[in-house]
């Protein structure tokens, strides 16, 4: 059985790995760096007791990490998951409490012997009698200077007669003197308690990670679902694009074998290049902009083989074209909008078309002649309207474009502002 591990996991596994290694490593450094600092003697006892206290935590983290949090972040079953932490939580704290009693029960007993002939630690005379070493050869400053210290204190403090003290301090004997009982917690010590916050700690800093993720991971599949969905949307749109231009095409060269048969010929051959870049460069996501413009050359050459002197068709295109990209079939629908809806046999008519490149931006400008629109037309009407190119130009740039319309009583401009920069580039 073949065991696949994601990036995802292989990246979270890292992070664990990396944070334990540093938790583990840090009492040794700390350790090195005091006897470093005090001379003192490196003791493996002590740091070993640091990793001992560390590998509970360890565990209650390995539990969680591969048993519990996969409950609650990839199966979404709450109650289950926080009934468990809570069991894990209950378990690990009776086992801190007895751990923490045992350890103070089983100690040695909290009590100290007097000396014979003597008085215990705990004994205020024997503070008393207590002198250190050179106490003999002290002096006093003052109007005593030079008397021994013995004479001033004996003035001042004057020694007890042994017949005088009570028989429990005359008592030469051994004597227990048990330490003063501070009272055990009734269930959680202090060190129960911090305990318990840090594997509170530690789980979520487990949940922490794992949900950030699993949101990148989820990020990863929303885009690439996004980018998908987007694919599609275009697809659909160019092959609502692709009938329409050639049902026009069609209508041209229908019209043109009755008036010139030999430049009906013409027009299938270059009507069967348009084809071509349609089916082979409509499908990119990005073409140069050089193809694109000779494609509406292409076209408007056709075109203007339909109309007589009558319309004045008007192209501006600079000479110089970088080498940049622009989405296939993306300025053919404004020039068709123009050709449909500006020209008319029965008056004069105009379409104007300038193109500029400023600042890394391509400025298209198309201007038409405004015809009467019969009842039931309409910019969508036979086809595919300017609606298809908004939703394009929203879908490819989202809020980097401009596209502006100006409908006058008898004219009708359109200017488009698309970004020519390396996003765009092929």
């Amino acid at each position: 059985m073949k065991i696949t591990i994601s990036k995802r996991e292989t990246k979270e596994t890292l992070v664990y790995l990396a944070l334990w290694l540093l938790l583990f490593i840090a009492p040794v450094i700390t350790y090195l760096i005091r006897t470093l600092s005090h001379g003192s003697t490196f003791r493996w006892e002590e740091i070993l007791e640091v990793w001992s206290v560390f590998f509970g935590y360890l565990v209650v983290f390995v539990i969680h990490n591969y048993f519990l949090a996969p409950l609650l972040i990839y199966r979404n079953k709450k109650w289950l998951y926080f009934l468990s932490v809570f069991l894990i939580l209950v378990i690990f704290t009776f086992y801190q409490c007895n751990t923490d009693r045992h350890i103070r029960r089983g100690g040695p007993p909290q009590m100290e012997m007097m000396n014979p002939g003597g008085h215990g630690p705990g004994d205020p005379m024997a503070r008393l009698d207590e002198r250190p070493p050179h106490f003999e050869e002290m002096t006093m400053v003052g109007d005593s200077l030079g008397q021994p210290v013995d004479d001033q204190m004996e003035r001042v403090h004057p020694p007890v007669p042994m017949e005088e003290l009570p028989d429990s301090l005359r008592e030469e004997e051994f004597r227990p003197i048990p330490m003063p009982d501070k009272g055990e917690p009734l269930f959680l010590s202090l060190i129960n308690v911090i305990s318990l916050i840090v594997v509170l700690l530690t789980i979520g800093m487990n949940l922490g990670i794992k949900l950030y993720f699993k949101s990148d991971e989820d990020a990863k599949e929303l885009r690439e679902l996004e980018r998908k969905s987007l694919e599609q949307q275009l697809a659909y749109l160019k092959y609502q694009i692709n009938p329409h231009f050639f049902m026009n095409t069609l209508n041209n060269i229908h019209a043109l074998v009755d008036i010139d048969p030999e430049k009906a010929k013409d027009t299938i051959l270059e009507l069967s290049k348009m084809m071509r870049y349609v089916l082979y460069e409509g499908d990119k996501q990005v073409i140069p902009l050089q193809r694109e413009i000779d494609f509406l050359k292409t076209y408007i050459s056709l075109m203007r083989l339909r109309y007589t002197d009558k319309v004045k068709i008007s192209v501006e295109i600079p000479d110089r074209i970088p080498d940049a990209g622009i989405p296939p079939l993306l300025l053919i629908t404004f020039v068709e909008n123009a050709f449909k809806h500006g020209i008319s046999y029965q008056q004069e008519s105009f379409i104007q078309l300038k193109m500029s490149l400023d600042d890394d931006r391509l400025k298209f400008f198309c201007k038409n002649s405004k015809v009467t629109v019969k009842e039931g037309d309409g910019e969508n009407a036979g086809g595919v309207g300017l609606a298809n190119v908004k939703q394009r130009l929203e879908l490819l740039y989202g809020e980097n474009y401009t596209l502006d319309f100006d409908e006058a009583e008898n004219t009708y401009e359109v200017l488009l502002l698309l970004p020519l920069n390396k996003k765009y580039m092929l």
